[in-house]
């Protein structure tokens, strides 16, 4: 490592998309292999077996959760909002990530996007997913969650327009489904090579059933090449449109520290600086677990860490913003919230976030820190834990100081708010160890087009 790091540096030049030596043949046994006939890693069981138990947490916290109602949380008035809606938007971050490299970066035609692509589009589906459970849980009543959508009522009562609630169930459920379409469309080739390379029957009748008669024609590669582009078309504006929807949750309210206009760029900036963070806390330890250092590459690795200090430094600047508009607006409430923000009960949360998200990520300007696999992991974990405190900051402290100080009050969270955060990261991470076991984590015939490509150079 330490030796390709100093060619780098030496050569100023980067890695290629995939490392030299491979053959068509090698790249799909290697990438099927994982699937059918390797023999599963005793981490993967380890760490299967530790999110499960989460999942069984989330499971029992949120039927004790239906049985007793959302009094057990720690949301009270005025901070009606808690670590549901941070973690709601917390969860929707994560998820752009995957949706930016799949289809803009697919329209830009980036070719270092194609190893991975296949499990960060996995990962937007799988955070999304916990995403919504946040939400329909801080109903009260879930069970009624289709009164959010304009079904044909025998009262004739419709959805209200103006709540922020139905502009968040239609924009995450558009979300879901188009990021689910364009990962189902992009998995159909590997599925028709497992159903092919499948020994056993059942693994070959499900591979086979799934692939929808894939046979490799032009006729088939033309419309998978139609589908993907039209559904890349229509994923794009989603990557800037969601978050931005989901930030005017906050700016149409008039509660100091939300009635801002900077809120949808600096939200969608921060969604895909937390994004880029998840997808890098994800592939290399995957990286490391299946020896996949030819396919995930060091300028994998060094693009990501780019992607995460451009977006981090417009993130820094929405810090700056958001402070000295609270001064030059000349609002004594606004002033007042920035100065409890620093000083106040939460001040740690707020230093500490900026140490996460702003100080700590500024390491990505030296090259040997971009190409190092460890230094990236540590980045990237402050960088969620910073992003998760900053979605803290926002909805805690701006409620808990309204413009009445009798008003005024202070949250913390339950067992019960911890217990359902908690589960939901052991669900995502349950469900990805699922998707690496089944399905093809990286994308066969995308990476069969590279070698082609650069056997032509």
């Amino acid at each position: 490592m330490a030796d390709e790091v100093d060619k780098i540096l030496a050569s100023e030049e980067i890695a290629p998309v995939i490392e030299p030596g491979h053959t068509y043949a090698s790249i799909t046994d290697k990438i099927s292999a994982i699937v059918l006939t390797r023999p599963t890693p005793m981490l993967w069981y380890v760490g299967f077996g530790i999110s499960f138990v989460f999942v069984l947490i989330l499971l029992f916290a949120v039927s004790y959760l239906l049985t007793k109602g959302v009094g057990i949380w720690g949301i009270n008035i005025p901070v009606a909002w808690g670590f549901a809606i941070v973690n709601f938007v917390w969860w929707i971050g994560i998820g752009h990530a995957g949706t930016l490299i799949s289809a803009i970066l697919l329209l830009l035609r980036q070719k270092w996007r194609n190893s991975i692509n296949r499990f960060a589009e996995a990962m937007t589906i799988f955070a999304v997913m916990c995403a919504g459970l946040f939400p329909l849980l801080h109903l009260g009543r879930p069970w009624y969650f289709y009164w959010l959508f304009p079904y044909p009522s025998t009262m004739d009562i419709q959805p209200q327009f103006r709540s922020p609630l139905v502009w968040d169930v239609f924009a995450v459920s558009t979300y879901f489904t188009v990021s689910l379409l364009f990962w189902y469309v992009g998995l159909i080739p590997d599925l028709a090579t497992l159903r092919d390379r499948a020994r056993k029957r059942f693994p070959r009748f499900a591979y086979g059933m799934l692939a929808m008669g894939w046979r490799g024609s032009a006729v088939h590669w033309h419309r998978y090449e139609t589908a993907s582009l039209l559904l890349a078309g229509l994923a794009t504006p989603l990557v800037v449109s969601v978050h931005t929807v989901v930030s005017f949750d906050f700016t149409i309210g008039l509660v100091p520290g939300w009635h801002s206009t900077i809120f949808p760029p600096y939200f969608v900036a921060g969604a895909i600086y937390s994004g880029f963070a998840m997808v890098l806390t994800l592939a290399i330890p995957l990286r490391k677990m299946y020896g996949l250092e030819d396919f995930i590459t060091l300028r994998h690795l060094k693009n990501m860490g780019e992607v995460m200090l451009a977006t981090g430094l417009i993130v820094a600047y929405g810090y700056m913003m958001e402070g000295f508009v609270s001064w030059y607006s000349g609002s004594p409430f606004e002033r007042y919230l920035m100065f409890y923000r620093m000083h106040g009960a939460y001040r740690y949360m707020f230093w500490a976030l900026l140490l996460f998200n702003i100080v700590i990520p500024q390491a990505l300007w030296i090259l040997r820190v971009r190409t190092s696999p460890l230094a990236l992991f540590i980045i990237a974990i402050c960088v969620n834990v910073g992003m998760w405190l900053e979605r803290y900051v926002i909805v805690v402290v701006s409620l808990s100081r309204d413009f009445m100080p009798s008003a005024w009050g202070m949250y913390s969270g339950t067992i019960w708010d911890y217990a359902v955060f908690a589960g939901t990261i052991g669900l995502f991470l349950a469900l990805m160890f699922v998707f690496v076991r089944l399905l093809p984590m990286i994308s066969i015939f995308e990476m069969r087009g590279l070698l082609h490509e650069e056997s032509e150079k």
